[in-house]
């Protein structure tokens, strides 16, 4: 079998059955075409080069495209998927806490409370990422084969035709300046990981001891009856975040009016803060009278460091992040 037969061998295969008879007499006479009368092996080789590809010519004569999504598509597809998917991952995550805490067994032992978070928090992610990818990668391709406008060039975010004015749409990012979805994503990670201990802190924070069976919870850090005495102005900064969160997804990048949102938050959550760690009935006093055996301090004195270290972790980060933000809006 000669080097032309292989060819469109090549290519019909690629075809369906009732069209490649017709196709190969058709390929047949194109090649003969562009051979000269007394051809040569390497006469072949050329003109078979200039045809290419052979996947790729089979493409050209198919009515459906051989990929799902084809380039015409594919760039609106990447952009709603890199958008949708960490939106879904968080709602996921933030459900399965909400749910999972809702019915916390207080007899559960707090190893296997952290490793099934964990485990679920996982599978959460890992389950609603499957489903948005599936799902979306189906429309995206029955958009694809159901469109008939056969023009290849990729469409704009719009869903229309590429055209230089679509460039006065975008806004330029530096890159020291942007706001990436790992950096939302991980925000809102963030406030779901405290809220979740702010809730149950006398289920979650305190002694621990090991035993036969593992850790075994003994000793609560916090008055939880104490600790929720606030949690109308605690939820009030977790709506301030979740909408600090949702601000930067939006706009993608540092501007003024985001660092002086992120300054509010920041110093209304820091004075929350320091208001609740202030009271001195917050801690448990068996919790203090421990730490201070165990530091071989007085309970004074530990009860003054740890609640003094907090409360400058919580303004040092606070003076950072505002400092920080103010920093990037002046990026040019």
């Amino acid at each position: 079998m000669n080097l032309i037969d292989i060819y469109i061998q090549e290519v019909t295969r690629r075809l369906p059955e009732k069209n490649r008879e017709d196709i190969a007499l058709e390929l047949r006479s194109t090649i003969g075409d562009m051979l000269p009368d007394d051809y040569s092996k390497d006469d072949v080789k050329g003109v078979l080069e200039k045809l290419g590809n052979p996947a790729a010519l089979a493409s050209g004569y198919r009515d459906q495209p051989m990929h799902l999504i084809g380039p015409r598509y594919f760039d609106v597809y990447l952009s709603l998927l890199k958008m949708i998917l960490p939106i879904a991952a968080v709602i996921a995550v933030i459900s399965m806490f909400a749910e999972y805490f809702i019915g916390f067994d207080e007899g559960e032992a707090i190893i296997n409370v952290v490793l099934t978070s964990i485990g679920e928090g996982i599978w959460s992610i890992i389950e609603v990422g499957i489903h948005v990818f599936f799902w979306l990668t189906v429309v995206f391709a029955i958009i694809e084969r159901t469109d008939k406008g056969k023009d290849p060039q990729p469409l704009s975010a719009s869903l229309k035709k590429w055209t230089p004015d679509d460039l006065n749409n975008i806004t330029y990012i530096p890159k020291k300046k942007a706001i990436t979805k790992l950096e939302v994503f991980g925000y809102l990670m963030w406030t779901a990981f405290w809220a979740t201990l702010y809730f149950y802190a006398n289920h979650l924070l305190g002694v621990y001891e090991g035993g036969g069976n593992g850790l075994k919870f003994v000793i609560p850090a916090f008055n939880q009856d104490i600790l929720l005495h606030y949690w109308p102005i605690v939820i009030v900064v977790i709506a301030l975040e979740i909408g600090l969160a949702l601000y930067k997804l939006l706009k993608g990048q540092w501007t003024k009016k985001m660092a002086i949102f992120n300054t509010i938050v920041e110093l209304f959550a820091t004075v929350v803060f320091i208001v609740l760690l202030s009271n001195p009935n917050l801690m448990n006093e068996e919790f203090i009278s421990y730490m201070s055996h165990l530091f071989t301090t007085s309970t004074k004195q530990f009860e003054i460091w740890i609640v003094g270290g907090v409360i400058i972790i919580f303004v040092v980060y606070a003076a950072i992040s505002i400092f920080d933000g103010f920093r990037k809006a002046r990026i040019r």
